[in-house]
């Protein structure tokens, strides 16, 4: 290629590299293509329409002199000269011929797929039939002239369709003409109005770079000779502007680093010390909670627990109380993190004390059975001090909470159950826990064990009914806090109560059968979302096999 044919191909060619060109331009050829093609559509609707008239009027036009030739043709003789007249016009495919009353008289050569009835429905204006080449129209009707037929002709519009082809050529051609002049006429506009001065601002923009990243001098700019008065001119003086405020900003910056440095290892070092705390309140709170669940001969008891936070308010408990009863404890303190942890602690002990003891800092509650509800018991049932003393631990828990640290607005949702692992007897208090649920050894909820008195702590000297129910062999009880049923997942949508126990419907050979499926379920539908609140469950299953054989 010699030097003068590169030299005249090398604008061109620079502009094929510009990309913001080529999207230029793409946009301008797009934008023509489009209008034109809008404009086309119509034009050649309009043409084929003319194109059908022109073939209706000249089949109309013939059986019409038919009509006039043969006024006293019966209608099997139109037929015939409409026959012949096919015969002798390729543009007339068939037809078909009706008496006024809407009886057909005869068809010739190839039926119309439109139909009479068609042609007369009041509920839509007559429209003709196209199907690929074929064309079927009314060409006569009993209201013209005074012939009373009503004839209805099948025309070939395969040179209708030719024709289209040929007129959409004629206007595609005079399109893509108007487009590449108009484009490439933008497109050599672009270099000098557009393109160059953007060229000359990266450049600028790369030299600035590399003056602020070496900490140099800024160098002298090309773009600083461009004198606009538009967009592109606000452009180039926002970048000088830009340069000089980002060069004072660097000593600043620079003097600001070695304050800031100094600052994050302060605050590294108090974050470190701060993880270092929580995971001693972490190890301090699991001392909380029992090493070893305690286990009875024909009893199984399972527990979970999962923290939203190294620190958690929720807390479970297993222990044994005078004369062999359990004791049974799931709770939720309000709130979380390290101050719900401190509260955990504390409920926890005093249940523990008082379930064996009544006196705390002058607080004393005489053995009197007569405080609580006595629905659903027996007198010798209320009679029965060592469940009483057990059982009224939660409204002396209660009273010194909300006596003591009423002020900080602390309190919990508890169930305290006390456990007769002879007959399965389950003596309880729900102080406004979410109801436990005793699952029948055939699958399904049986009883839900529902709040007998308010949230524990709120204000002192509320009642705390106690209630009673059987556990029988094979059943399982089931305690739970509000992080499973409110457990979400990434879009917000909760896990719900309805979910677990539709779960609960099936049989569980263990405790921990069924609180693994549990677990998993509730994991699986919290996904990649955080954690929002504490999981904690207990579990007690009656063992079937030993029971039944004691």
């Amino acid at each position: 290629m010699s030097a003068s044919l590169r030299g005249f191909l090398k604008p061109f060619t620079d502009r094929l590299q510009s990309r913001l060109s080529r999207r230029i331009v793409l946009w301008v050829f797009a934008s023509i293509v489009t209008i034109e093609g809008i404009i086309l559509i119509p034009s050649v609707k309009r043409r084929e329409q003319e194109l059908l008239a022109q073939l209706k009027e000249l089949s109309s036009g013939k059986i019409a002199w038919i009509l006039i030739t043969y006024p006293q043709a019966s209608g099997e003789e139109l037929v015939t000269h409409l026959t012949q007249l096919q015969q002798r016009n390729p543009e007339i495919l068939g037809g078909a011929v009706y008496e006024p009353d809407g009886q057909k008289v005869g068809t010739f050569g190839e039926p119309p797929e439109l139909s009479l009835s068609e042609v007369n429905r009041p509920a839509q204006p007559h429209l003709p039939s196209r199907n690929g080449s074929r064309y079927d129209d009314l060409v006569w009707s009993g209201n013209q002239m005074q012939e009373s037929y009503t004839i209805i002709i099948r025309h070939d519009a395969s040179n209708v369709r030719a024709e289209l082809i040929a007129y959409i050529g004629r206007i595609f051609s005079l399109v893509a003409l108007i487009s590449v002049f108009l484009t490439v006429t933008v497109w050599i506009a672009l270099e000098p109005i557009v393109i160059t001065p953007i060229f000359q601002l990266r450049r600028d923009l790369l030299m600035a770079g590399e003056a602020i990243y070496h900490d140099q001098e800024p160098p002298t700019f090309y773009s600083a000779s461009i004198q606009r008065q538009d967009e592109l001119g606000d452009v180039i003086a926002a970048f000088k502007q830009m340069f000089q405020q980002i060069s004072e900003a660097i000593s600043a910056r620079k003097q600001a680093e070695a304050a800031l440095k100094q600052s994050l290892e302060t605050v590294e070092a108090y974050s470190q010390a701060l993880d270092y705390e929580l995971e001693k309140g972490h190890q301090m709170q699991k001392n909380f909670l029992p090493t070893q669940i305690l286990q009875k001969p024909g009893w199984e008891i399972a527990t979970f627990f999962k923290p939203a936070r190294q620190v958690a308010g929720d807390f479970y408990d297993t222990f044994e109380l005078p004369g062999g009863a359990v004791g049974l404890v799931i709770a939720d303190t309000c709130d979380k993190g390290v101050g719900a942890a401190l509260f955990m602690g504390l409920f926890r002990s005093l249940i523990r004390i008082f379930s064996g003891q009544t006196d705390l800092e002058g607080l004393t509650y005489l053995d009197n059975p007569a405080t609580y509800s006595a629905e659903n018991f027996s007198t010798s049932q209320l009679q029965d001090k060592q469940i009483i003393k057990a059982l009224k631990a939660v409204r002396i828990t209660n009273d010194y909470i909300a006596k003591n640290h009423g002020d900080v607005g602390m309190f919990a949702t508890l169930f305290f159950g006390v456990l007769d692992p002879i007959n399965g007897t389950l003596n309880y208090v729900n102080g406004g826990h979410e109801p436990l649920l005793l699952i029948d050894a055939q699958g399904g909820v049986r009883e839900s064990l529902n709040p007998t008195g308010p949230a524990v702590g709120m204000l002192p000297d509320l009642d705390f009914n106690i209630q009673k129910t059987l556990i029988k062999p094979g059943d399982i009880l089931l305690g739970y806090t509000d992080g499973v049923t409110e457990a979400r997942a990434a879009d917000g949508e909760f896990f719900k109560e309805k979910r677990l126990l539709s779960m609960l419907e099936g049989t569980f050979p263990s405790t921990t059968d069924l609180l693994n499926q549990i677990v998993a379920s509730v994991l699986e539908h919290i996904g990649t979302a955080v954690q929002f609140d504490d999981i904690t469950m207990l579990a007690v299953r009656r063992d079937e096999v030993l029971n039944k054989a004691v």
